[in-house]
């Protein structure tokens, strides 16, 4: 009797055991399926922003062309590939090329005759070259790059508003204006320049965190600007959160209290999420904010974004959306290629 019983509990424990095995096996051959999805997706949307590149290294969109040149190079070297090595080096040396060749006597990445908010591909292209910079193995471009990159980062600080924020352009042309999204992409571009080696000063980022902490409302979520607060927006409030990771800040008072608001707003990824029409902004972001609280939280949040991102893909290797193909192409291969951690600036 007891030899019988203990014989159907072995039994039991093994067919337990192998469907347990076989269970695993299945889930991990799931998500091998899954990441090869993912990798084959991120293959078509890099070689449709290759194609699509003019031979000049930019991409000829009627719309912020530098900040499309920079976005779009930061996706290509999120791949890992650098301007000298990789499947993707002429085109980054291409887009690298062009926006020098945007670099005015003043600083200033772009051009203010056709481009009404041109301190986006300011911040975008100080993020992309500084990239670049670190990675850069031609010693003529290293230097005109250490020059441009210079003078980029003087000029930002010249148009910082009083408040410590930035407008779309100059606190001088803009009458001292500034909103959020804008002062995201100088700071992240200011970090990046300070990570590649280029001075930087310590007064121009701490204003910039005061101004971010000074759009903060009561509920943890940051204001549109520093002339209209009140009203919280989940986008700026992760780019917010994402600038000020970048600037050393993880755990000042602030932090917690816009990250509460920035998870309860934003980590379903529902369509009815407060994005204002700029889904693939918010969540450029907000992906980095997750990808830094590393790997709990980070793997099942990254596993919905990804796979929503490459069933919205188009057969062609784009994708359509606000503002330009390019543009949010760009930002969801940036998305699809943080796990990789090729781009310091991303890094954890």
């Amino acid at each position: 009797m007891h030899s019988t019983q203990t014989r159907r509990q072995w039994l039991r424990t093994a067919t337990i055991l192998t469907a347990a095995g076989a269970t695993g096996q299945s889930l991990l051959a799931a998500d091998e399926n899954r990441r090869a999805r993912w990798n084959e997706s991120v293959t078509k949307g890099l070689n449709w922003l290759s194609r699509t590149q003019s031979s000049r290294g930019q991409w000829n969109t009627q719309v912020y062309p530098t900040a499309m040149a920079a976005l779009a190079g930061t996706a290509l070297i999120a791949s890992g590939s650098t301007t000298t090595q990789g499947p993707y080096a002429k085109e980054i040396a291409r887009a690298s090329d062009y926006l020098i060749s945007k670099s005015r006597s003043n600083g200033l990445i772009g051009d203010p005759q056709t481009d009404s908010r041109y301190t986006y591909g300011h911040g975008f292209s100080m993020l992309f070259l500084s990239q670049v910079l670190g990675e850069e193995g031609l010693l003529d471009r290293r230097e005109e790059l250490v020059d441009v990159l210079t003078k980029a980062v003087e000029f930002s600080g010249n148009a910082q508003t009083a408040a410590g924020g930035w407008g779309y352009v100059s606190a001088r042309e803009g009458n001292d204006f500034d909103e959020g999204s804008t002062t995201i992409t100088q700071v992240q571009g200011l970090r990046g320049c300070r990570n590649a080696g280029i001075p930087v000063s310590g007064k121009v980022i701490d204003n910039a965190k005061q101004y971010i902490y000074g759009c903060k409302n009561p509920d943890g979520g940051i204001s549109y600007s520093s002339r209209q607060k009140g009203s919280s927006r989940p986008a700026i409030t992760a780019a917010a959160l994402a600038a000020l990771y970048n600037a050393g800040d993880y755990d000042s008072e602030h932090v917690p209290e816009m990250l509460k608001y920035a998870k309860e707003s934003l980590h379903d990824i529902s369509d009815g999420t407060r994005a204002f029409g700029h889904w693939h902004y918010t969540y450029l972001y907000y992906s980095q904010v997750v990808y830094r609280q590393g790997n709990d939280l980070w793997h099942s949040f990254r596993d919905r974004l990804y796979d929503r991102i490459v069933s919205e893909q188009r057969p062609d290797g784009y994708w359509e959306g606000q503002i330009h193909p390019v543009y949010v192409t760009a930002c969801n291969l940036i998305m699809l290629q943080l796990d990789r951690g090729y781009l310091p600036i991303y890094q954890r």
